[in-house]
């Protein structure tokens, strides 16, 4: 499996990891979940925060890969941006819960140039 889906997979993944940490150790009610996780404050609120915007990351990500792969990017490119990406991401999610938030504002900006990245990849394929 190339590295660019397991990439995918992690991606995919984050948001529901990023939750659990906000849900974790405190007042969360399951049957009341977004009245419960409106009343989160600090780091917890952050990660809630996050959360969010992983989804709203993800279908770029998804969206990028698909079209470097049907444009035959080299692979060997198109998993460097992968994992640019996942690697961004996740330090762009540790840096929100750290209320950094400069360095949140990077580390989207280079999430966002590798999806670019990838979007373009294909013009970069041997001919």
């Amino acid at each position: 499996m190339p590295i660019a889906a397991l990439c995918l997979i992690a991606v995919t993944l984050m948001p529901i990891v990023v939750v659990g940490y906000a849900k974790s150790g405190g007042r969360y009610d399951n049957r009341a979940p977004r009245e419960s996780l409106d009343q989160l404050e600090g780091a917890k609120r952050r990660a809630y925060y996050a959360h969010l915007n992983c989804f709203e990351a993800l279908p770029v990500f998804i969206a990028a890969l698909f079209v470097a792969v049907w444009t035959k990017g080299p692979q060997p490119m198109v998993d460097a941006l992968a994992v640019g990406f996942l690697l961004s991401r996740i330090l762009y999610v540790l840096a929100y819960i750290g209320d950094r938030a400069a360095l949140r504002s990077i580390l989207w900006s280079l999430a966002y140039v590798c999806a670019l990245g990838l979007f373009v990849s294909g013009y970069w394929a041997p001919v």
